[in-house]
């Protein structure tokens, strides 16, 4: 091992091997982001350059390209690295919405499958069919996901619910997504900035948190891969805390007229995490525009 690059959204390892003909090759072995590898076990001083390791992974495509995804990784000393996924059940009981929660995977899964089956517009299919993930993709920029895109990664990054008085707000350790809930009573602006997360407000349905988001900034690519939003997206969400104190229900409502020919509505569950640490994300631009597919 000749290098670790600590630092998201994915951690790179290099491998110095030897080839078939007796000469060497540095493979570079890419590895899920900074949080996930920290909640698998994974810490800083993990790797030291000069060790010996053993990495089994999916090699690109591309012939002649040595370049791979982490499966596991194995040390001299037998001890074995993976990115596991963590544990979608609750650790203890919350009196509100606050606190750290995490996505439940058993239905994000089906989430994910509902976004790629959005029929799309004429002018949504054109974007998608003229998108270049190489050139285009916010991601590879460090630009954060809007909602909804954002609840679909939930399952893997944490989200932390913080209210007040008149603001909730709302952070998500992807890309340090952060939203402002407005809850003191007022409306949308008319002709006011649009945003990546857009202008949300707030209310209480019962105890249900229902907020209604407009004014989003466009975006190249926040759901399908390469289908854009634009200025007439609007996003209502419910947020339900169950009776046990365990779980929110998270639903919402995605419209979308210039790119998506329907509206889509998805039902998320989030179980209640304290336990997690919750990361900053820093995205490193250098880092973040070596995941796009080449």
């Amino acid at each position: 091992m000749t290098e670790v690059a600590w630092r998201n959204p994915h951690v790179y390892v290099k491998v110095e091997t030897a080839t078939d003909t007796g000469g060497t090759a540095e493979w570079e072995v890419e590895t899920g982001g900074i949080p996930i590898l920290e909640r698998s076990g994974w810490h800083r001083d993990s790797l030291q350059p000069g060790e010996r390791i053993t990495v089994r992974g999916h090699p690109a495509r591309e012939p002649g390209r040595t370049y791979a995804l982490l499966l596991s990784l194995e040390k001299e000393d037998g001890s074995i690295l993976q990115q596991q996924v963590t544990n979608s059940e609750a650790t203890d009981t919350a009196t509100s919405i606050a606190g750290t929660w995490k996505g439940n995977l058993a239905n994000l899964a089906n989430l994910s499958l509902g976004f790629r089956s959005i029929p799309l517009t004429p002018e949504g299919t054109a974007a998608q069919a003229a998108f270049d993930v190489n050139t285009e993709h916010p991601a590879a920029s460090c630009i954060p996901y809007p909602t909804p895109a954002i609840i679909l990664g939930s399952g893997f990054w944490l989200t932390q619910i913080e209210p007040s008085e008149d603001v909730i707000t709302v952070r998500n350790e992807w890309f340090d997504a952060e939203r402002t809930i407005y809850m003191d009573g007022r409306g949308h602006p008319e002709n006011g900035e649009r945003t990546i997360q857009g202008h949300s407000i707030g209310r209480w349905d019962g105890d249900t948190l229902v907020v209604d988001t407009t004014n989003f900034a466009d975006h190249r690519s926040p759901y399908q891969t390469g289908v854009p939003s634009g200025s007439q997206k609007h996003v209502v969400e419910r947020y339900t805390l169950s009776d046990d104190g365990k779980n929110i229900l998270v639903e919402f409502t995605l419209e979308d007229p210039q790119y998506l020919a329907e509206p889509f509505s998805g039902t998320v569950d989030w179980v209640y995490r304290p336990d997690l640490e919750f990361f900053e994300f820093n995205c490193d631009p250098d880092v973040s525009s070596q995941y796009a597919p080449r």
